[in-house]
């Protein structure tokens, strides 16, 4: 015979039998043990297979941008907010992850983008990249190239140390030569563009021997070809990243929010060097990434950045990737 007891017949039957039995002890003092809270987190990086490559992917910590009233325009900032909350996100604060992918093509080992480094420009949560990596069994010695979408502040601030020696010591940097070309100018350094500029000059001119510069279309690294996208910054750059027939592309910047400028595109971004410019650099290639259906690879979105776009009305939507657990 089978029994079937639900908690209010438990409870019942403790009762009905007058001895004052509560469920907890039917059940065990275990029922009531507390295990300590441990006050620690998961390794801040993520591992998957791409055709014959294996992509590990790592966080140099959360970048937040505070209100987005002057960070997002082109729409009512009342709009912006309302986007926020109807998505469950702060409406007050914009936070960013940072997500780099290191993809090991069993002949070279990549590294796209490098994050703030030392730089606490956007506060204290920044500049674990190499922390992340340590902790996903990658040494900084071993990475072959460094491939930089652009040379903002949060992507290639990783170059160097707090000593300003580099910290890839044995990697070529590969970047746009328009972009190094624009944010290594002196002559900017009166500009509003100062602690850009110098942040740039501090992290690209010690590995100034070491850049190769890259073209559009130009498959630069076995598997690596570069997009052009032009906007953001006037030579950012977008990368296909392939291996026996399996794809996906980093979006660099390309879309910094996974809300915002992709349900709106044409929402402009107060960082773009030129906004319109950059929104149209976001339409056609997400047009694109969506109509072919590649996955993409965001550095700015919701950990860890891995996902699909799809067209939805006017705008896009993404599309998470279920982290597999399994290699």
């Amino acid at each position: 015979m089978t029994t079937n007891l639900s908690r209010r017949s438990l409870l019942a039957l403790g009762a009905g039998l007058g001895v004052g039995l509560s469920a907890s002890t039917m059940l065990g003092d275990s029922a009531l043990a507390k295990a300590p809270k441990l006050g620690t987190q998961t390794p801040y990086w993520h591992r998957f297979i791409l055709g014959d490559a294996e992509v590990t992917v790592v966080s140099d910590g959360p970048l937040p941008l505070g209100d987005p009233s002057g960070t997002f325009t082109g729409v009512p900032k009342e709009e912006v907010k309302k986007m926020l909350a109807d998505n469950f996100l702060n409406p007050d604060n914009v936070v960013l992850e940072q997500n780099s992918p290191i993809v090991n093509t069993g002949d070279k080992l990549i590294l796209f983008d490098t994050g703030m480094g030392t730089s606490k420009a956007f506060g204290p949560t920044t500049g674990q990249q190499q922390k992340s990596m340590a902790a996903a069994g990658i040494k900084a010695s071993d990475i072959d190239a460094v491939v930089c979408s652009h040379a903002h502040i949060d992507h290639i601030g990783g170059l160097v140390g707090a000593d300003d020696k580099p910290l890839f010591p044995n990697a070529q940097v590969y970047i746009a030569q328009s972009d190094f070309d624009f944010w290594t100018d002196e002559g900017k350094l009166g500009s509003p563009l100062k602690d850009f500029i110098l942040h740039a000059r501090k992290n690209l001119m010690p590995v100034r021997d070491r850049i190769v510069f890259i073209k559009d279309n130009q498959e630069f690294l076995p598997g690596v070809t570069a997009l052009s996208a032009p906007g953001h910054t006037v030579g950012h750059t977008i990368f296909m990243v392939s291996s026996k027939g399996k794809s996906f592309c980093f979006l660099g910047d390309l879309s910094h929010h996974a809300v915002l400028l992709l349900e709106k595109p044409r929402m402009e971004f107060s960082y773009d060097s030129d906004p319109k410019q950059a929104a149209a650099s976001r339409v056609k290639m997400l047009d694109m990434l969506a109509a072919q259906k590649i996955p993409v690879m965001s550095y700015h979105f919701a950990w860890p950045g891995y996902g699909h776009v799809a067209k939805n009305g006017d705008g896009f939507r993404y599309y998470p990737e279920p982290m597999n657990m399994q290699l």
